[in-house]
């Protein structure tokens, strides 16, 4: 099912979602689910999502394995020699391919436990519910968003396992894994600089450009509020037993929420960590000026930002205003929603770690907060808990290639996690 997931292009706006879908569909039936259990729907052409059912008893309100199947744009060119995006390639103990870590591998995965599960013939507690979606990686027909509207009923559940989490490696052996429970939420803001212009000839110091680039240059030292929450925690528990000295006592200190400056400046220098202590802004995008021969009348810079849960998006704009200066106006886009933190104390984390740690023994479990956006937000949003789970150990550099040139996951890795999100999900449904 990798296979076939990775070779169907998928991107917006042109790939095809809804033959994606229509591929693990045509597996389900293949297995023995009913047709009736087995629906592609499919809101515009190419942008379908399938939504299978496996039916328990209905003791208990169904448990939803979430996956998108839409994927980023990758050119063959861009990857290494003897590597095709979309084409599944197994060399040397990884399985190369755009999406198998983000994210058809979950896909894949939630979709064979399906099967299997029917093979054995299972029949849980509650119904176990698939939904691979279109656009999560951006669109115009967000899957998650358009079920929960059009389509609630066959989506709504107890809980949800989706993507978000991560699993890295600890001296080349699993070490921790984390469990995604909250993420930021994106905001973008646009700067802006105009003037009157005129003939290039005659240059004065009044100039759109310069004035956006003075405000570019200040906003590229604007450090937010560092914010002690459950993100940067479970941070400092995956990093600590790899640290010592002065940087162990940082961590510490930010387990104990006592960090002091400082020790969180020392912190802040690692981008992974910065990310989970603050909101962040950065600039993504510049345009400016309309004529070689023209002084600029305009000057733009698109600069996304990603909010805390809970941080207030008319706090970072004012900050953002201060930084830009009066000769530059800052405008919000429409922005999403956040959402609430789903419990890292309930009885479904329980078993993820319990599952993990007979799984891996001797390996850090905790809750995480991601740094980009997910669909999860959607459903916490809808009532619906969600844990994040990627359990695939690698190092922090092949975390990196997600979205990038050569993404890989390890097939040993990916082996594991399909036994144990197996485990994971048979008692999640419960007997």
């Amino acid at each position: 099912m990798l296979r076939e997931l990775v070779s169907i292009r998928t991107v917006h706006p042109d790939g095809d979602n809804t033959a994606a879908a229509r591929a693990i569909a045509r597996h389900l039936v293949a297995a023995g689910f009913d047709p009736a259990d087995v629906r592609v729907l499919e809101p515009a052409p190419r942008k379908g999502n399938l939504v299978a059912r496996l039916r328990g008893s209905g003791a208990a309100k169904p448990l939803l394995l979430l996956a998108h199947i839409d994927v980023v744009e990758a050119k063959k060119e861009d990857w290494s020699d003897g590597l095709d995006p979309w084409t599944l390639t197994e060399r040397d103990g990884w399985l190369y391919g755009r999406g198998v870590l983000d994210d058809k591998g979950s896909a894949a995965a939630f979709a064979s436990i399906l099967v299997a599960l029917r093979r054995e013939g299972f029949r849980p507690a509650r119904d176990i519910v698939l939904a691979l979606t279109a656009d999560e990686e951006g669109g115009t027909h967000n899957g998650v968003k358009w079920l929960l509207e059009e389509h609630r009923a066959l989506v709504d559940s107890e809980l949800a396992l989706s993507e978000g989490g991560h699993a890295t490696l600890r001296e080349g052996r699993p070490g921790f894994l984390g469990v995604q429970v909250s993420e930021k939420l994106p905001v973008t803001f646009d700067l802006e600089a105009t003037n009157k212009g005129g003939h290039s000839s005659l240059p004065v110091p009044d100039n759109a450009i310069y004035d956006l680039a003075a405000a570019l240059d200040r906003l590229s030292r604007l450090e937010l509020p560092a914010r002690l929450g459950a993100g940067p925690r479970g941070y400092a528990a995956r990093l600590l037993p790899s640290r010592s000295g002065a940087a162990a006592d940082a961590l510490r200190a930010v387990l104990d929420g006592t960090a002091s400056g400082p020790q969180l400046k020392v912190l802040s220098e690692d981008a992974s960590f910065n990310a989970q202590l603050r909101t962040t802004c950065v600039a993504t995008m510049l345009e400016g000026g309309h004529a070689a021969n023209a002084l600029p009348q305009r000057a733009r810079a698109t600069v996304n930002c990603r909010l805390l849960p809970g941080e207030d998006a008319a706090f970072v704009q004012r900050e953002l205003e201060k930084a830009a200066g009066p000769r530059v106006k800052v405008t919000a886009r429409a922005k999403g929603n956040p959402s609430p933190e789903t419990s890292a104390e309930s009885h479904a984390m329980k078993i993820i770690e319990r599952e993990a740690l007979a799984t891996w023994p001797g390996i850090s479990v905790s809750t995480v907060m991601s740094a980009g956006a997910t669909d999860g937000s959607r459903l916490r949003n809808a009532g619906i808990p969600v844990y994040g789970l990627l359990p695939m150990f690698m190092a922090a550099s092949d975390w990196q290639r997600m979205h990038g040139r050569d993404e890989r996951i390890p097939a040993k890795a990916f082996e594991e996690a399909l036994g144990y999100l197996h485990r994971v999900v048979r008692a999640l449904a419960g007997p």
